[in-house]
């Protein structure tokens, strides 16, 4: 045999934002050797007529730290094309970790992040204390590859113990700086931290490092001064102000290494602004997009249950589902829910969420990614002659989960492909592995190569070239 594997009659997107082609792909010993007319035999031979080839997709923001520990397909990621993974985002991870404090860094995964605290205590085996030992036992054959960034909360938590809620001293600041060097050095990918106010721990603390001062990351950044790779990955809640900007730009420019922050098409204009500027003089700041709307699924069994601000649903809250639904339909129940003053949250976000019914839709069978006002549970409300909260009952005692999408969405989702085509923009906040009682977004190429490319109708589909690229 020639080859190992050969797939045939495929049409080729080779990701470089050319033109796809028909031809073959030859590949021996792991690797692709040849490209266009293969006339030779292999092991393996693949007829790819009618699909498209494309490279591997990278996925830049995943929280697979505790999951690769058990799953070596590191799935669902795995299934959608996804041949790299990059994990430790937000600040949270494993590594490192003082012997007897592993219950508080599961306690944080399981609290930002939203991935039962059970599964990663049965599922981790521990045994290290230092990133680079965190990187060696997870060296172990995986479906796909994977890579670690080091993460804020951790390194905090492992200088500073039980004062990481606090202020850093100068010798704290020097302590993080080393250990981020040596973890770059052993292998991490990158640096990342949290300054997002949804990031909390279970007492509803912000997580370590959220509001720490622009001196601790400077001092931090200077970790990048000693290798010659690594990038920084930020979530903030302050790209509107000069404050938070200027040191990103401080960091970035220090370190010389590509930054990335989180956005939204509501964050503002201010971080593009700077990165366009930058951009000019060499320093990469790279704003990071979901290629999806943000969405969370709502449901009486998940990790978001919108009957939760009624204060009449406590009495039932701990009842079997099954029981649950059976008084939702109840008229003396339901009429104490429509007579409750719903409970005010902790944070903005949730309030603004828990309120906005015309972002909330009940899921049919045949599901739109841009659904209409109409099929709004205000809308479902209005076009039926009842209020928004008998028609949440309805849909609760149904069992049919709800979608709330966030931000200004507005019955489209335009914007966010106009976002995510902006030059400086790079896809991310699949968020693999993560919230798990609420989205699975890790299937976004799938969904990018489906939806956007081929079967939107509601306005212009993005070239599948440039979707490939990206």
């Amino acid at each position: 045999m020639d080859y190992d594997i050969v797939i045939r009659n495929g049409t080729i997107i080779d990701g470089t934002g050319a033109e796809g082609f028909a031809a073959d792909v030859a590949i021996s010993s792991g690797r692709i050797v040849e490209v266009g007319d293969v006339n030779g035999s292999a092991q393996r031979e693949i007829d790819a007529q009618g699909q498209l080839v494309t490279p591997g997709f990278v996925d830049i923001h995943t929280h697979f730290d505790g999951q690769v520990c058990w799953d070596k397909q590191v799935t669902p990621s795995s299934w959608h094309g996804v041949t790299t993974i990059v994990m430790g985002n937000c600040g949270v991870g494993f590594a490192p970790v003082r012997p007897g404090t592993e219950n508080e860094l599961v306690e944080l995964m399981e609290s930002v992040e939203d991935i039962p605290g059970t599964a990663l205590h049965e599922g981790i085996p521990w045994g290290w204390e230092t990133f680079a030992e965190y990187l060696d036992v997870i060296d172990t054959p995986y479906t796909i590859d994977i890579a670690a960034q080091a993460p804020h909360v951790a390194i905090r938590h492992f200088v500073m113990g039980e004062r990481c809620y606090d202020d850093a001293t100068a010798e704290d600041m020097q302590q993080m700086s080393h250990i981020t060097k040596e973890a770059l050095q052993a292998g991490a990918v990158g640096f990342s931290t949290s300054r997002f106010y949804g990031h909390r721990d279970k007492a509803g603390n912000l997580v370590p490092g959220t509001n720490a001062s622009s001196d601790e990351m400077i001092a931090i950044a200077e970790a990048f001064s000693h290798v010659d790779h690594g990038a920084i990955e930020i979530i903030s809640d302050h790209l509107k102000t000069d404050e938070e900007l200027e040191w990103i730009e401080h960091m970035a420019r220090v370190t010389g290494r590509p930054l990335t922050t989180l956005v939204t098409p509501e964050t503002g204009e201010e971080i593009w602004k700077l990165a366009e500027r930058l951009r000019a003089e060499g320093v990469e700041i790279r704003p990071q997009a979901g290629a999806r709307l943000a969405s969370i699924l709502m449901t009486l069994e998940g990790t978001v249950n919108p009957m939760r601000q009624f204060p009449s649903y406590d009495a039932i809250r701990e009842l079997p589902i099954e029981q649950q639904r059976n008084l939702l339909r109840s008229p003396e129940f339901r009429s104490k829910v429509l007579a409750d003053e719903p409970k005010v949250a902790r944070d903005r976000d949730t309030n603004r969420m828990i309120s906005s019914w015309d972002k909330m839709f009940v899921l049919p069978e045949d599901l739109s990614y841009e659904p209409g006002y109409e099929d709004s549970l205000e809308g479902r409300a209005t076009s039926e002659g009842i209020s928004v909260r008998e028609a949440l009952m309805d849909a609760m005692a149904d069992g049919r989960p709800i979608l709330y999408l966030f931000g200004d969405y507005d019955y489209t989702v335009q914007p966010q492909f106009d976002f995510i085509s902006r030059d400086q923009s790079v896809f991310g906040l699949s968020d693999g592995g993560a919230h798990v009682g609420v989205l699975c977004d890790a299937s976004v190429p799938t969904y990018m190569l489906a939806y956007a490319t081929r079967d939107r109708q509601k306005g212009p589909q993005l070239p599948l070239e440039f979707v490939v690229h990206k």
